[in-house]
C-alpha cells in the first residue's frame, strides 16, 4: 500500500509537471518592444549602419535594455520587427522571440524560456525520482530473475526491460536535471553558457547572477509552498531583469525618467532608469525609487 500510494504521487507530479511544460505558451515580448509603424519606414529607408542604429537606439532608449550585439548594437529581431528585451532570442523552429529562452526541447515540443522554466525543472526533478522509485522498488525482482528465484513466465522478462529502461533513464535524467541545477544557481540559460551576454561595457558571463539564494528564487519564486508544485511563481515579468552590474550603462539616464515626468511614465510600462535599479526586489528590499510618486521618497536612494 505504501508503495502504491508513493508510485501515485511521484507519477501524478510528474504527468502535471510534464502538461504545463509542453502546454504553456512561451511568452514573447511585450507591445513596448515593437518598433512603431514609423520606426519600422524609417528603418528600412536607412542604409544598414550607424543610420539605422540611430532609430533603434531612439526606439529603445525608454526601455530596460542593458545588453547588446557583439559589435555593441541594440539587439534587433529582423523577423518580428522588434527590440529584444535582455535575455530574450529568437526560436528558429517556434518563428518567434520568446523573453529568456533557454533553449527548444524536443521532448515537449516546446520552448523551455521564463514563462514555462520552472515546469521543466519540476518535471526533470520528477520524472528522475519517478524512474529512480521504480528502479529502487523493481530491483529485489531484477536480482531473483538472475538467481532464478521468478516464476518460469513471460512475466519475468517484463522485470528485466523494466528495470533496465528506469536505470537508463535515471542517469541520463539526473545528468540533465543537475546541469539545470547549476543553471539555476549562476541564474544562466543554456544560451548564456554558450554566448555569454554583452553589455556596453565588456562581456559579463556572470552578470545577471544575484547569489545562489536570489537567483533560487528568481525562478521558484518567494512563496515556498509552490517550490514543488507545478504552479507558475517565478519572478518578474521575464522583459527586464536584475544584475549585479552597478552603473555600467553611460547611455541610462543617472535620475529616473518617472522622477521627473509622470506623464511620460503612464504612457509606457518601463520608465528609464539606472542599471542598478531593478523592477524586482531581488536586488534590494526596499525599493529605490517609485513609479508612480513624482517625488523620491524620504530615506531612499534615488
Amino acid at each position: 500500500v505504501v508503495c502504491l500510494v508513493a508510485y501515485h504521487i511521484f507519477f501524478m507530479l510528474f504527468i502535471w509537471s510534464y502538461w504545463k511544460t509542453i502546454f504553456t505558451l512561451p511568452m514573447n515580448p511585450s507591445k513596448e518592444f515593437h518598433l512603431s509603424y514609423s520606426d519600422k519606414e524609417s528603418l528600412e529607408r536607412e542604409p544598414r549602419g550607424e543610420s539605422q542604429q540611430e532609430v533603434l537606439r531612439r526606439a529603445a532608449k525608454d526601455l530596460p535594455i542593458y545588453t547588446r550585439t557583439m559589435s555593441g548594437a541594440i539587439r534587433y529581431c529582423d523577423r518580428c520587427h522588434l527590440v529584444k528585451p535582455d535575455r530574450c532570442h529568437h526560436c528558429s523552429v517556434c518563428d518567434k522571440c520568446i523573453l529568456k529562452m533557454d533553449h527548444h526541447c524536443p521532448w515537449v515540443n516546446n520552448c523551455v524560456g521564463f514563462s514555462n522554466y520552472k515546469f521543466f525543472l519540476l518535471f526533470l526533478a520528477y520524472s528522475l525520482l519517478y524512474c529512480l522509485f521504480i528502479a529502487a522498488t523493481d530491483l529485489q525482482y531484477f536480482i531473483k530473475f538472475w538467481t532464478n528465484g521468478l516464476p518460469d513466465t513471460q512475466a519475468k522478462f517484463h522485470i528485466m526491460f523494466l528495470f533496465f529502461a528506469a536505470a537508463m533513464f535515471s542517469v541520463s535524467l539526473s545528468s540533465l536535471f543537475g546541469y539545470h541545477c547549476w543553471l539555476v544557481s549562476k541564474n544562466k540559460s543554456t544560451l548564456e553558457v554558450f554566448r555569454a551576454p554583452i553589455f556596453r561595457h565588456r562581456t559579463d558571463k556572470n552578470g545577471f547572477s544575484l547569489g545562489f539564494s536570489k537567483n533560487l528564487r528568481q525562478v521558484f519564486g518567494d512563496e515556498k509552498k509552490y517550490w514543488l508544485l507545478p504552479v507558475f511563481s517565478s519572478l518578474g515579468d521575464g522583459c527586464s531583469f536584475p544584475t549585479c552590474l552597478v552603473n555600467q550603462d553611460p547611455e541610462q539616464a543617472s535620475t529616473p525618467v518617472g522622477l521627473n515626468s509622470t506623464s511620460k511614465s503612464e504612457n509606457h510600462l518601463f520608465p528609464a532608469k539606472p542599471l542598478c535599479d531593478s523592477q524586482s526586489h531581488l536586488l534590494t528590499d526596499t525599493p529605490t525609487w517609485s513609479e508612480t510618486s513624482g517625488k523620491p521618497e524620504k530615506g531612499k536612494v534615488g
